[in-house]
């Protein structure tokens, strides 16, 4: 009783003494209930919880149960088959009450192995609308990495069905873009190799009276699936939307007049399934295609349905396309499809950078930025130009895992790191003097070079052979000019008239002659005598000086 009380205050007043309060809290019981007793004071006992017996109540049901029906045992059984009219029924079997799943008839399943050969096969699908960002190299590395792992195939496809936005430049660079990942496409598809399939299909959806014609504007589209009222035209003839269809193929109406919807259930919550536009007409040539379509399908009628065609056992997205799922199933139900596997992982989120290809672009045709390969941008040619190396991204990728939390945000230094320790193993490294000054070693012979082992570079990992150089020491070395002063002091330890300095690696020198140019403060060289035997110590350490045989 006491600690709930004094919970309540502590709530109420979080600084408050927590001794005072509890002494007060005691006091006033103490007034009310009077002082405590023996029996107050005995803690009570606690009584073990006795577990049920569930294995005999799981014996008892298993041996009563009725045996499971054949049609409950064949893995096959889904949808039931559309009707003599032609009409589907569009009831789905869910595995939870609301998670949609891929189920194939013995039919359609016998026909996909036969063309996979049992093969995994997955689609790295994206838009030519810009170029690819650090995002998509996580999309690649779980696309072609799953395909890879299990000895299958990934798809390179260039999902083209918006003309006005895509360009050759964009096809270019992803092609160039995945080969400098490091990933080898099974084959380089486009969804405009399909659209007269597409198109054939979309003739039976008609024909099935799954689609129709409107002619609504988009404002009004909108504005009926927020009411969930169905369009005017959404129950006109079969014979109207077919020809209409086929006006609208031919150009004979005008852009944006008319398009063709799915006819799927406006009443559902989600909004994925309000009657979803298959084809819109756009007079605008196609960089794939040409001029050969006036009409273009839209996203959510043509990515399943070449998921399909193409006998994708596993169509891989990120998780805005989760509410999707129903539209993506409804169709290839509707045309009595192939149904591939679908799974939805997190989208990479990463802190103080831009991951929307729109804002990108925007970033881009309004010259905020040089490019799409402006370095500071997450785009992958810009980190290609920044110096980044492919292994590096895929590293922080693997490293990064797969997950469906969608809120979490990968910090930026996580990835810098990995960029760290790739560089670390591969870069060369290399001695530099910035502002040379010539020195000359009086006492060593001519031409006599003396290599110095077992130096090691810094950070270098250390179980590395490549690791640990030879260091020439020669005759003629150059030392930056900061590491000689006319005037020696006693708070400055390099290289003095007069004054001993160690060579870093090397050996100590001592200044013994300075020439000058044509004024005083030119000087051109110093001469210097070295201790082979390293008996003196100096107190400085100049850097390590660049020999003249390897300057350039």
């Amino acid at each position: 009783m006491v600690g709930g009380l004094c919970g309540q205050v502590r709530k109420r007043h979080p600084w408050g003494d927590a001794k005072a309060t509890k002494e007060e809290i005691e006091k006033k019981l103490a007034e009310i209930l009077g002082p405590k007793t023996e029996a107050d004071n005995v803690k009570p006992v606690k009584k073990k919880k006795e577990k049920p017996a569930k294995v005999e109540e799981k014996k008892v049901a298993v041996a009563t149960a009725a045996p499971p029906s054949e049609e409950e045992l064949n893995p096959y059984t889904i949808f039931p088959q559309p009707a003599e009219n032609n009409k589907v029924h569009t009831e789905i079997f869910f595995s939870d009450g609301n998670i949609w799943r891929a189920h194939n008839t013995k039919e359609i399943l016998e026909k996909h192995l036969k063309a996979t050969g049992g093969k995994v096969m997955t689609r790295f699908p994206p838009e030519p609308n810009g170029y690819l960002h650090i995002g998509h190299a996580k999309a690649m590395f779980i696309d072609f990495g799953l395909a890879k792992e299990r000895n299958g195939h990934c798809y390179l496809r260039f999902d083209d069905t918006n003309p006005e936005a895509e360009k050759k430049e964009y096809i270019d660079h992803i092609q160039e873009i995945v080969k400098w990942m490091g990933w080898e496409p099974y084959k380089v598809t486009y969804t405009s190799d399909y659209f007269q399939a597409l198109y054939e299909h979309a003739v039976e959806l008609i024909r099935k009276g799954l689609a129709y014609v409107d002619h609504q504007t988009a404002e009004q589209i909108k504005e009926y699936r927020e009411k969930k009222m169905n369009s005017p035209w959404r129950d006109r003839p079969i014979e109207e939307s077919l020809q209409l269809f086929e006006d609208m193929r031919r150009g004979l109406i005008a852009e944006g007049a008319a398009t063709l919807r799915m006819k799927q259930d406006m009443q559902n919550d989600n909004k994925n399934m309000s009657d979803l536009i298959a084809y819109r007409i756009k007079f605008t040539p196609h960089p794939h295609a040409g001029d050969k379509w006036c009409i273009y399908p839209s996203y959510d009628y043509a990515h399943c349905m070449v998921d399909s065609l193409e006998n994708i056992t596993h169509s891989l997205c990120t998780l805005e396309f989760d509410i999707r799922r129903p539209s993506y199933y409804w169709l290839l139900v509707a045309l009595g499809l192939y149904q591939p596997h679908v799974w939805e992982y997190s989208r990479l989120n990463i802190s103080h950078t831009m991951m929307s290809k729109r804002k990108l672009n925007r970033l881009v045709t309004e010259k905020w930025v040089d490019g799409w390969d402006d370095p500071r941008l997450l785009t992958l040619a810009g980190l290609r130009r920044r110096g980044v190396s492919a292994n590096a991204i895929n590293s922080f990728i693997r490293g990064i895992g797969i997950t469906r939390s969608d809120n979490s945000l990968i910090r930026v230094d996580r990835l810098e790191y990995h960029i760290r320790e790739e560089l670390n193993k591969t870069a060369s490294r290399t001695m530099v003097v910035l502002h040379p000054l010539k020195v000359v070693i009086t006492n060593l012979e001519d031409g006599k070079v003396i290599d110095l082992d077992g130096k090691k570079w810094p950070d270098a990992p250390a179980d590395e052979a490549s690791s640990y150089y030879k260091v020439p020491f020669s005759k003629i070395i150059y030392i930056e000019k900061t590491d000689f002063r006319v005037k020696d002091s006693k708070d400055y330890y390099g290289l003095a008239p007069g004054k001993s300095a160690l060579l870093r690696y090397a050996f100590p020198i001592k200044c013994t002659e300075v020439i000058y140019g044509d004024n005083p403060d030119d000087i051109v060289e110093i001469r210097a005598e070295y201790d082979p035997s390293k008996t003196s110590k100096p107190k400085g350490c100049s850097a390590l000086g660049c020999p003249a045989s390897t300057w350039s």
